[in-house]
């Protein structure tokens, strides 16, 4: 078991190299330059590439593509790590790492249980009663006071972090943040593509989905497969939901993914929202003859 964590360490140690090094001979040997200030401290490229790489895929992708919200989560930490430090707070173990550390203070300063009067609870009662299940307000009260108690700690952690990130002194540096931003993949088709494709006389396999959806992401590798092993055989597309709203109401997509199947007289013969295994895909295919 050691053996493969120093495997997996080493390759994520590669990976930031490689990743410092496509940065250095972009924009030269700046990866120690700041992305951004949080009063006073930086935040470096180097930083945000160490920190990033070791974000499993498809996220890892996804934030490179949009480098501004994961910027926003590492400006968040070290707000967080500078009040740590400002409360005097003492993790219980010097060897803890800064993810640990933030939890155990987290947990801390949000272990006194926020107090739910009769009148919450009644209140509530009133608005769900009809999905008690026929449970009087005494019998519920157990279950709504943990919902309620739980809702109020959410809001007092959330009014925590806006106040240390409204009383902070952020900079951050738009234009180096801009540059380092991947250009997202152009893997979709579009709705002439769709059309064409109803009208080949051959089966039809169509992902509804987005380039945002982590669940859509992870199922590109499989459709690129399955187009690959069935060309000639099965048209295979993908169609991004937002580009072509017009498709996606007509289709009634309700959820992302929605992988619609069409035999080859255009006739909708199946349907399944969320991620799908190849093999399961496959199984459905052979049913139009493919196989």
């Amino acid at each position: 078991m050691k053996h493969k964590g120093y495997v997996i360490g080493g390759a994520v140690t590669i990976l930031a190299a490689v990743a410092a090094l496509f940065y250095m001979l972009r924009f030269g040997n700046g990866t120690g330059q700041a992305l951004a200030t949080v009063n006073g401290e930086k935040i470096t490229v180097q930083q945000f590439l160490q920190d990033v790489v070791k974000i499993q895929e498809p996220d890892r992708s996804m934030l490179r593509e949009d480098p501004a919200k994961f910027l926003d989560m590492m400006i968040m930490k070290a707000l967080i790590l500078q009040e740590v430090k400002r409360e005097g707070f003492q993790a219980s173990k010097e060897e803890r790492g800064e993810e640990e550390v933030i939890q155990e203070f987290l947990q801390k300063k949000f272990s006194s249980p926020p107090a739910v009067s009769k009148e919450e609870l009644a209140a509530f009662y009133e608005t769900y009663k009809d999905r008690m299940e026929g449970q009087t307000l005494e019998q519920a009260a157990p279950m709504i006071e943990q919902v309620i108690r739980q809702g109020k700690q959410e809001e007092e952690y959330m009014r925590f972090l806006e106040e240390i990130r409204t009383r902070a002194s952020v900079e951050i540096n738009q234009e180096r943040l801009k540059a380092m931003r991947a250009k997202a993949p152009e893997s979709t088709n579009t709705g002439e593509d769709f059309s064409k494709a109803l009208k080949s006389g051959r089966p039809v396999l169509v992902d509804f989905g987005s380039n945002s959806c982590i669940p859509c992401r992870q199922l590109r590798p499989i459709l690129q497969e399955i187009r690959k092993e069935q060309a000639g055989k099965m048209e295979v597309l993908v169609i991004d939901v937002y580009k072509y709203q017009d498709l996606a109401n007509e289709f009634r997509i309700q959820v992302i993914p929605t992988i619609i199947l069409f035999d080859s007289n255009a006739k909708e013969v199946f349907r399944h929202q969320g991620f799908m295994p190849k093999a399961a895909i496959m199984e459905q295919t052979r049913k139009v003859g493919v196989s």
